[in-house]
């Protein structure tokens, strides 16, 4: 952990311009826009939307991000969602019901709708729900996966599904758009965004430590 840290600290520090001599502004001011825009393109992947086999949602308080999955399954472009998580808070609801909910609301069929109901993080979102889709689709049923998350979450979404998930999967990176949450263009201009990027860089960290993630 103290590796992560350090790589924590570094980012850290390239996002903060350092003090120095007027011959340095210019420099430092372009190296912190650049490591700024670095990180930006490092977290927040995004695809188009296209035709998938599966739409894969992972679980948070905000019931909204589903409505990548939701447009998928309006279009004809996935015959199934798997949503999937209780999630870290006991609330009256876990968050796979709130998903469930959420979609039903709005006309997609309980019969599209397959449920994982015991992650209570990213990881074991993915390594719990290995056996629902073993069981209720077959993996050799599945070639195109879309990933459904948070846009500074989808980096660490799509790399532990690379790790975790058969190696003939293609993945496509469609993050929900929740007004207020932090964005590629401006997650640096307040703590609270500011935060969530640190922490999902000391979460891929770990992950990576620990030998859960695969390629980029």
């Amino acid at each position: 952990m103290s590796r992560t840290r350090d790589f924590v600290r570094t980012i850290r520090g390239a996002l903060q311009p350092a003090k120095a001599g007027k011959g340095c502004a210019a420099r430092e001011h372009e190296s912190f826009f650049e490591s700024r825009d670095a990180i930006s393109r490092f977290l927040f992947v995004q695809d188009d939307p296209a035709p998938v086999d599966l739409c894969f949602v992972l679980g948070c308080p905000t019931p909204s991000n589903m409505d990548p999955a939701i447009e998928l399954f309006r279009k004809g472009w996935t015959p199934n969602i798997l949503i999937s998580g209780y999630g870290r808070c006991h609330t009256e609801l876990p968050e796979y019901e709130l998903f469930r909910r959420y979609a039903l609301e709005r006309h997609v069929p309980k019969s599209a709708l397959l449920i994982e109901s015991k992650a209570t993080n990213t990881l074991e979102n993915f390594t719990f729900s290995r056996a629902v889709i073993e069981s209720e689709l077959g993996w050799e049923m599945i070639k195109r996966v879309a990933l459904v998350t948070k846009p500074f979450h989808m980096r660490r979404a799509l790399m532990t599904a690379r790790g975790q998930w058969p190696n003939h999967l293609e993945f496509i990176a469609l993050p929900a758009k929740v007004p207020g949450e932090p964005l590629a263009d401006t997650w640096w201009q307040n703590e609270v965004g500011r935060g969530y990027v640190f922490a999902e860089l000391r979460a891929i960290g770990a992950y990576g430590l620990a030998e859960n993630l695969g390629r980029v």
